[in-house]
């Protein structure tokens, strides 16, 4: 703001919450996994109103979904462990949905909270401990930016993980199911760019996702011992051999 910048663009949740809280008057575009509505970043989807907009990426409304798809990869899964960063605002919603999701389908989840990176190997052991069979990581922009470590701890442990983006997978992790996150940010740097040229943030109604994308690594896969079923790799967008 001291800069006197033209064009704010918030990254993810947290950053769009500091702009917002930082000005009404500089344009804001946001990318974010969480329902913007919900959370009081924008008034509503088609008339987010104010100075801000962008995308809302659906990551944590699809964590139901992807517990279903861990649960097709390793069916004797008796006891699931989530991985959820308690700092980041949509933490909590996004764990209520995939606690009934599990509760719907009669599976034991251990949550476990991660908020430093001095927390991720005890998380680990402690996922151990208590005889976790597979991972799934809620989504978080901390997270984001430690994908090699939690993989890297997941491959020590021997533990199937799913994950909320493409890009997990392609650097060695076993899974992800969400909204095509390259995308996702083509689209709201097509929003800045038409807001340099005039266009005001309250006339560009939110974007959402039209493609979402399975994406399954067979080598990690193997590594683990697991059978990955013909209709899971049939119904993959992506997989990596």
């Amino acid at each position: 703001m001291r800069r006197g910048v033209a064009v704010i663009f918030a990254a993810s949740l947290p950053s769009a919450v500091a702009a917002k809280a930082a000005t009404t008057a500089v344009p804001v575009v946001f990318v974010m996994g969480a329902d913007p509505v919900k959370l009081g970043i924008v008034a509503s989807l088609n008339q987010p109103g104010a100075n801000i907009t962008g995308v809302y990426q659906f990551y944590g409304a699809l964590g139901g979904k992807r517990l279903e798809r861990l649960r097709e990869l390793v069916p004797s899964a008796s006891l699931i462990a989530v991985l959820t960063n308690p700092k980041n605002p949509n933490a909590e919603d996004h764990l209520v949905d995939i606690e009934d999701a599990a509760r719907a389908m009669g599976q034991r989840i251990l949550v476990v909270p991660v908020s430093a990176e001095a927390d991720i190997a005890p998380a680990f052991a402690r996922m151990a401990d208590e005889r976790a069979n597979a991972l799934l990581v809620a989504d978080d922009p901390f997270f984001s930016t430690r994908r090699h470590h939690l993989i890297a701890q997941a491959k020590h442990r021997a533990l199937p993980a799913i994950y909320y983006a493409r890009e997990f997978v392609a650097a060695g992790g076993l899974i992800s199911y969400g909204s095509d996150s390259t995308h996702n940010y083509a689209r709201a740097g097509a929003y800045v760019a038409r807001i340099l040229k005039g266009t005001p943030p309250a006339a560009l109604p939110i974007e959402q996702p039209t493609k979402f994308e399975l994406v399954i690594n067979l080598a990690t896969a193997k590594a683990l011992g697991l059978t990955v079923p013909l209709t899971l790799q049939a119904a993959a967008d992506e997989v990596i051999e």
